[in-house]
């Protein structure tokens, strides 16, 4: 019997020993495995980097009107012809009546010459950001005269927003008399600036919209002249352009204040390029009531009747160069859309 319990026990000490080995071996066997795994990612990366970089698309909200500019529904891809820089781009994504949230900047002059205007400006805009506002879209509130001001950041409170319409006030310098686009405040400056228009919607671009995603517009009530902007009207354009803003303008011009103090007006011209450029458009609206609440109607149809395209461009290079962009259809229907955009830059 001690035989063979001496016998068992060296033959279970040669299968433990065995088995060690064997588990050392599998112990030793995962590691080169884990190496090799952890080799796998490194190597699946590389596509994925790769197609991030070369993955450029450039999205395109318009609207259709025909001759008498009624807004077109129901049209399809193929009704559309895209080129940049002259060069046809296939259109790879297309969506009809876009209902991407909206981002939407209310800025409102309130420099003296808007004196006869703003109580009507306050009321229709009022109205209208609750008409087109639903709850997943936001705007916010500017002023501008001799400064810009932020009177409501994001919000989708629409009485917020109106009561910081409410809020504004003329801003007039009296050490000037009230010449028209001349701002000052209550208490009288010795170098008033003027009307900070081209300033206003740069910073509006730059530093509200930017970084926003979806839809996103600005609607300036002004008469459209700028008075002392340390920017110009290019660099608001460009501006607009890089935060993908759409730009109208309701021209509340009292042109009879210029004329009666000598003082020249060229604010539509300006207010045309900008919009032009944008794929936005001015309404002339003078000082009527009727004229700027049918104005308001009609920028919210539009923004409910948005085609949206994509396409990823031939031209990959990303170098901060502006690419100009022409849409046409097949039916010669009028097409109002940005006329440009400035290709990203790579990311650090």
């Amino acid at each position: 019997m001690p035989k063979r319990i001496t016998i068992a026990t060296i033959l279970l000490v040669v299968i433990l020993s065995l088995l060690s080995g064997f588990q050392t071996a599998s112990a030793q066997q995962p590691s080169q495995g884990q190496a090799q795994s952890t080799q796998k990612p490194d190597d699946s990366q590389e596509p994925t980097e790769k197609l991030k970089v070369n993955v450029n698309v450039v999205n395109l909200l318009f609207n259709v009107k025909d001759k008498h500019g009624a807004l077109i529904p129901n049209l399809t891809k193929d009704d559309f012809q895209i080129a940049e820089d002259g060069k046809p781009q296939t259109i790879k994504y297309f969506t009809a009546e876009s209902n991407l949230p909206l981002t939407l900047g209310i800025m409102i002059d309130t420099s003296g010459s808007q004196t006869n205007v703003l109580e009507m400006e306050k009321e229709v805009g009022g109205a209208f950001l609750k008409q087109v506002l639903t709850d997943k879209d936001e705007a916010y509130v500017i002023s501008f005269d001799i400064s810009v001001d932020l009177l409501q950041d994001f919000t989708r409170d629409v009485r917020r927003l109106q009561s910081a319409l409410n809020k504004t006030k003329i801003n007039t310098d009296f050490t000037s008399g009230g010449i028209p686009g001349m701002g000052g405040g209550p208490v009288p400056v010795q170098n008033p600036k003027g009307t900070l228009l081209f300033d206003a919607v740069y910073l509006s671009a730059h530093d509200m919209l930017s970084k926003e995603v979806g839809r996103k517009a600005m609607i300036l009530l002004t008469d459209g002249q700028d008075e002392g902007s340390r920017l110009k009207l290019n660099d608001a354009i460009e501006a607009a352009q890089k935060a993908d803003a759409i730009v109208y303008v309701l021209l509340c011009a009292d042109r009879g204040s210029y004329y009666g103090t000598g003082t020249m007006y060229n604010g539509e011209f300006d207010m045309k390029k900008l919009t032009e450029t944008t794929g936005g458009r001015v309404i002339n609206v003078g000082n009527k009531f009727d004229k700027m609440r049918e104005a308001f109607d009609q920028i919210a149809a539009e923004l409910r009747s948005q085609y949206s395209v994509g396409y990823t461009p031939t031209n990959l290079k990303q170098d901060g160069t502006y690419r100009k962009l022409e849409i046409k259809n097949k039916q010669n229907y009028k097409i109002q859309a940005r006329a440009g955009y400035y290709a990203s830059l790579p990311e650090n």
